[in-house]
């Protein structure tokens, strides 16, 4: 009696990391592996790096994308991080409204020019 209740703490240690890293890891690849087999021609995606592009030709375990136009590039099936639907935003279009949020209001861009805003603990004398 006394081994099994030494060895069960090590059993139940495996099944744990089984049921929250190893099985959840080989979903996500094979949900990653079919999405890549299903690529066609004209599909909108997002390779690993962040690269928007377009598929043009599908070899066996290489894709053909096009990152804007004229301009094709070699990249493996691996390299496809998701296909992008037609209803996501464009990475130009996502940019452009972060831009629009991030532009300060021109009444802060005089004041920061001429020094209102400074703490007296940041002043130099």
């Amino acid at each position: 009696m006394g081994s099994l209740g030494s060895i069960l703490p090590l059993v139940l240690l495996v099944v744990v990391f089984y049921f929250l890293l190893i099985r959840p890891q080989r979903k996500r690849q094979q949900e990653a592996s079919k999405m890549q087999n299903s690529l066609t021609p004209g599909t909108r995606v997002m390779t690993t790096t962040g690269l928007f592009a377009t598929v043009v030709v599908v070899d066996n375990e290489d894709v053909i994308l096009e990152v804007a136009p004229g301009i094709e590039t070699r990249w493996v099936k691996a390299a496809i991080g998701r296909v992008i639907s037609p209803g996501e935003p464009v990475a130009e279009e996502a940019e452009a409204e972060v831009e629009a949020d991030a532009e300060p209001a021109a009444d802060e861009v005089k004041d920061e020019a001429k020094g209102g805003d400074q703490d007296s603990s940041t002043k130099q004398s």
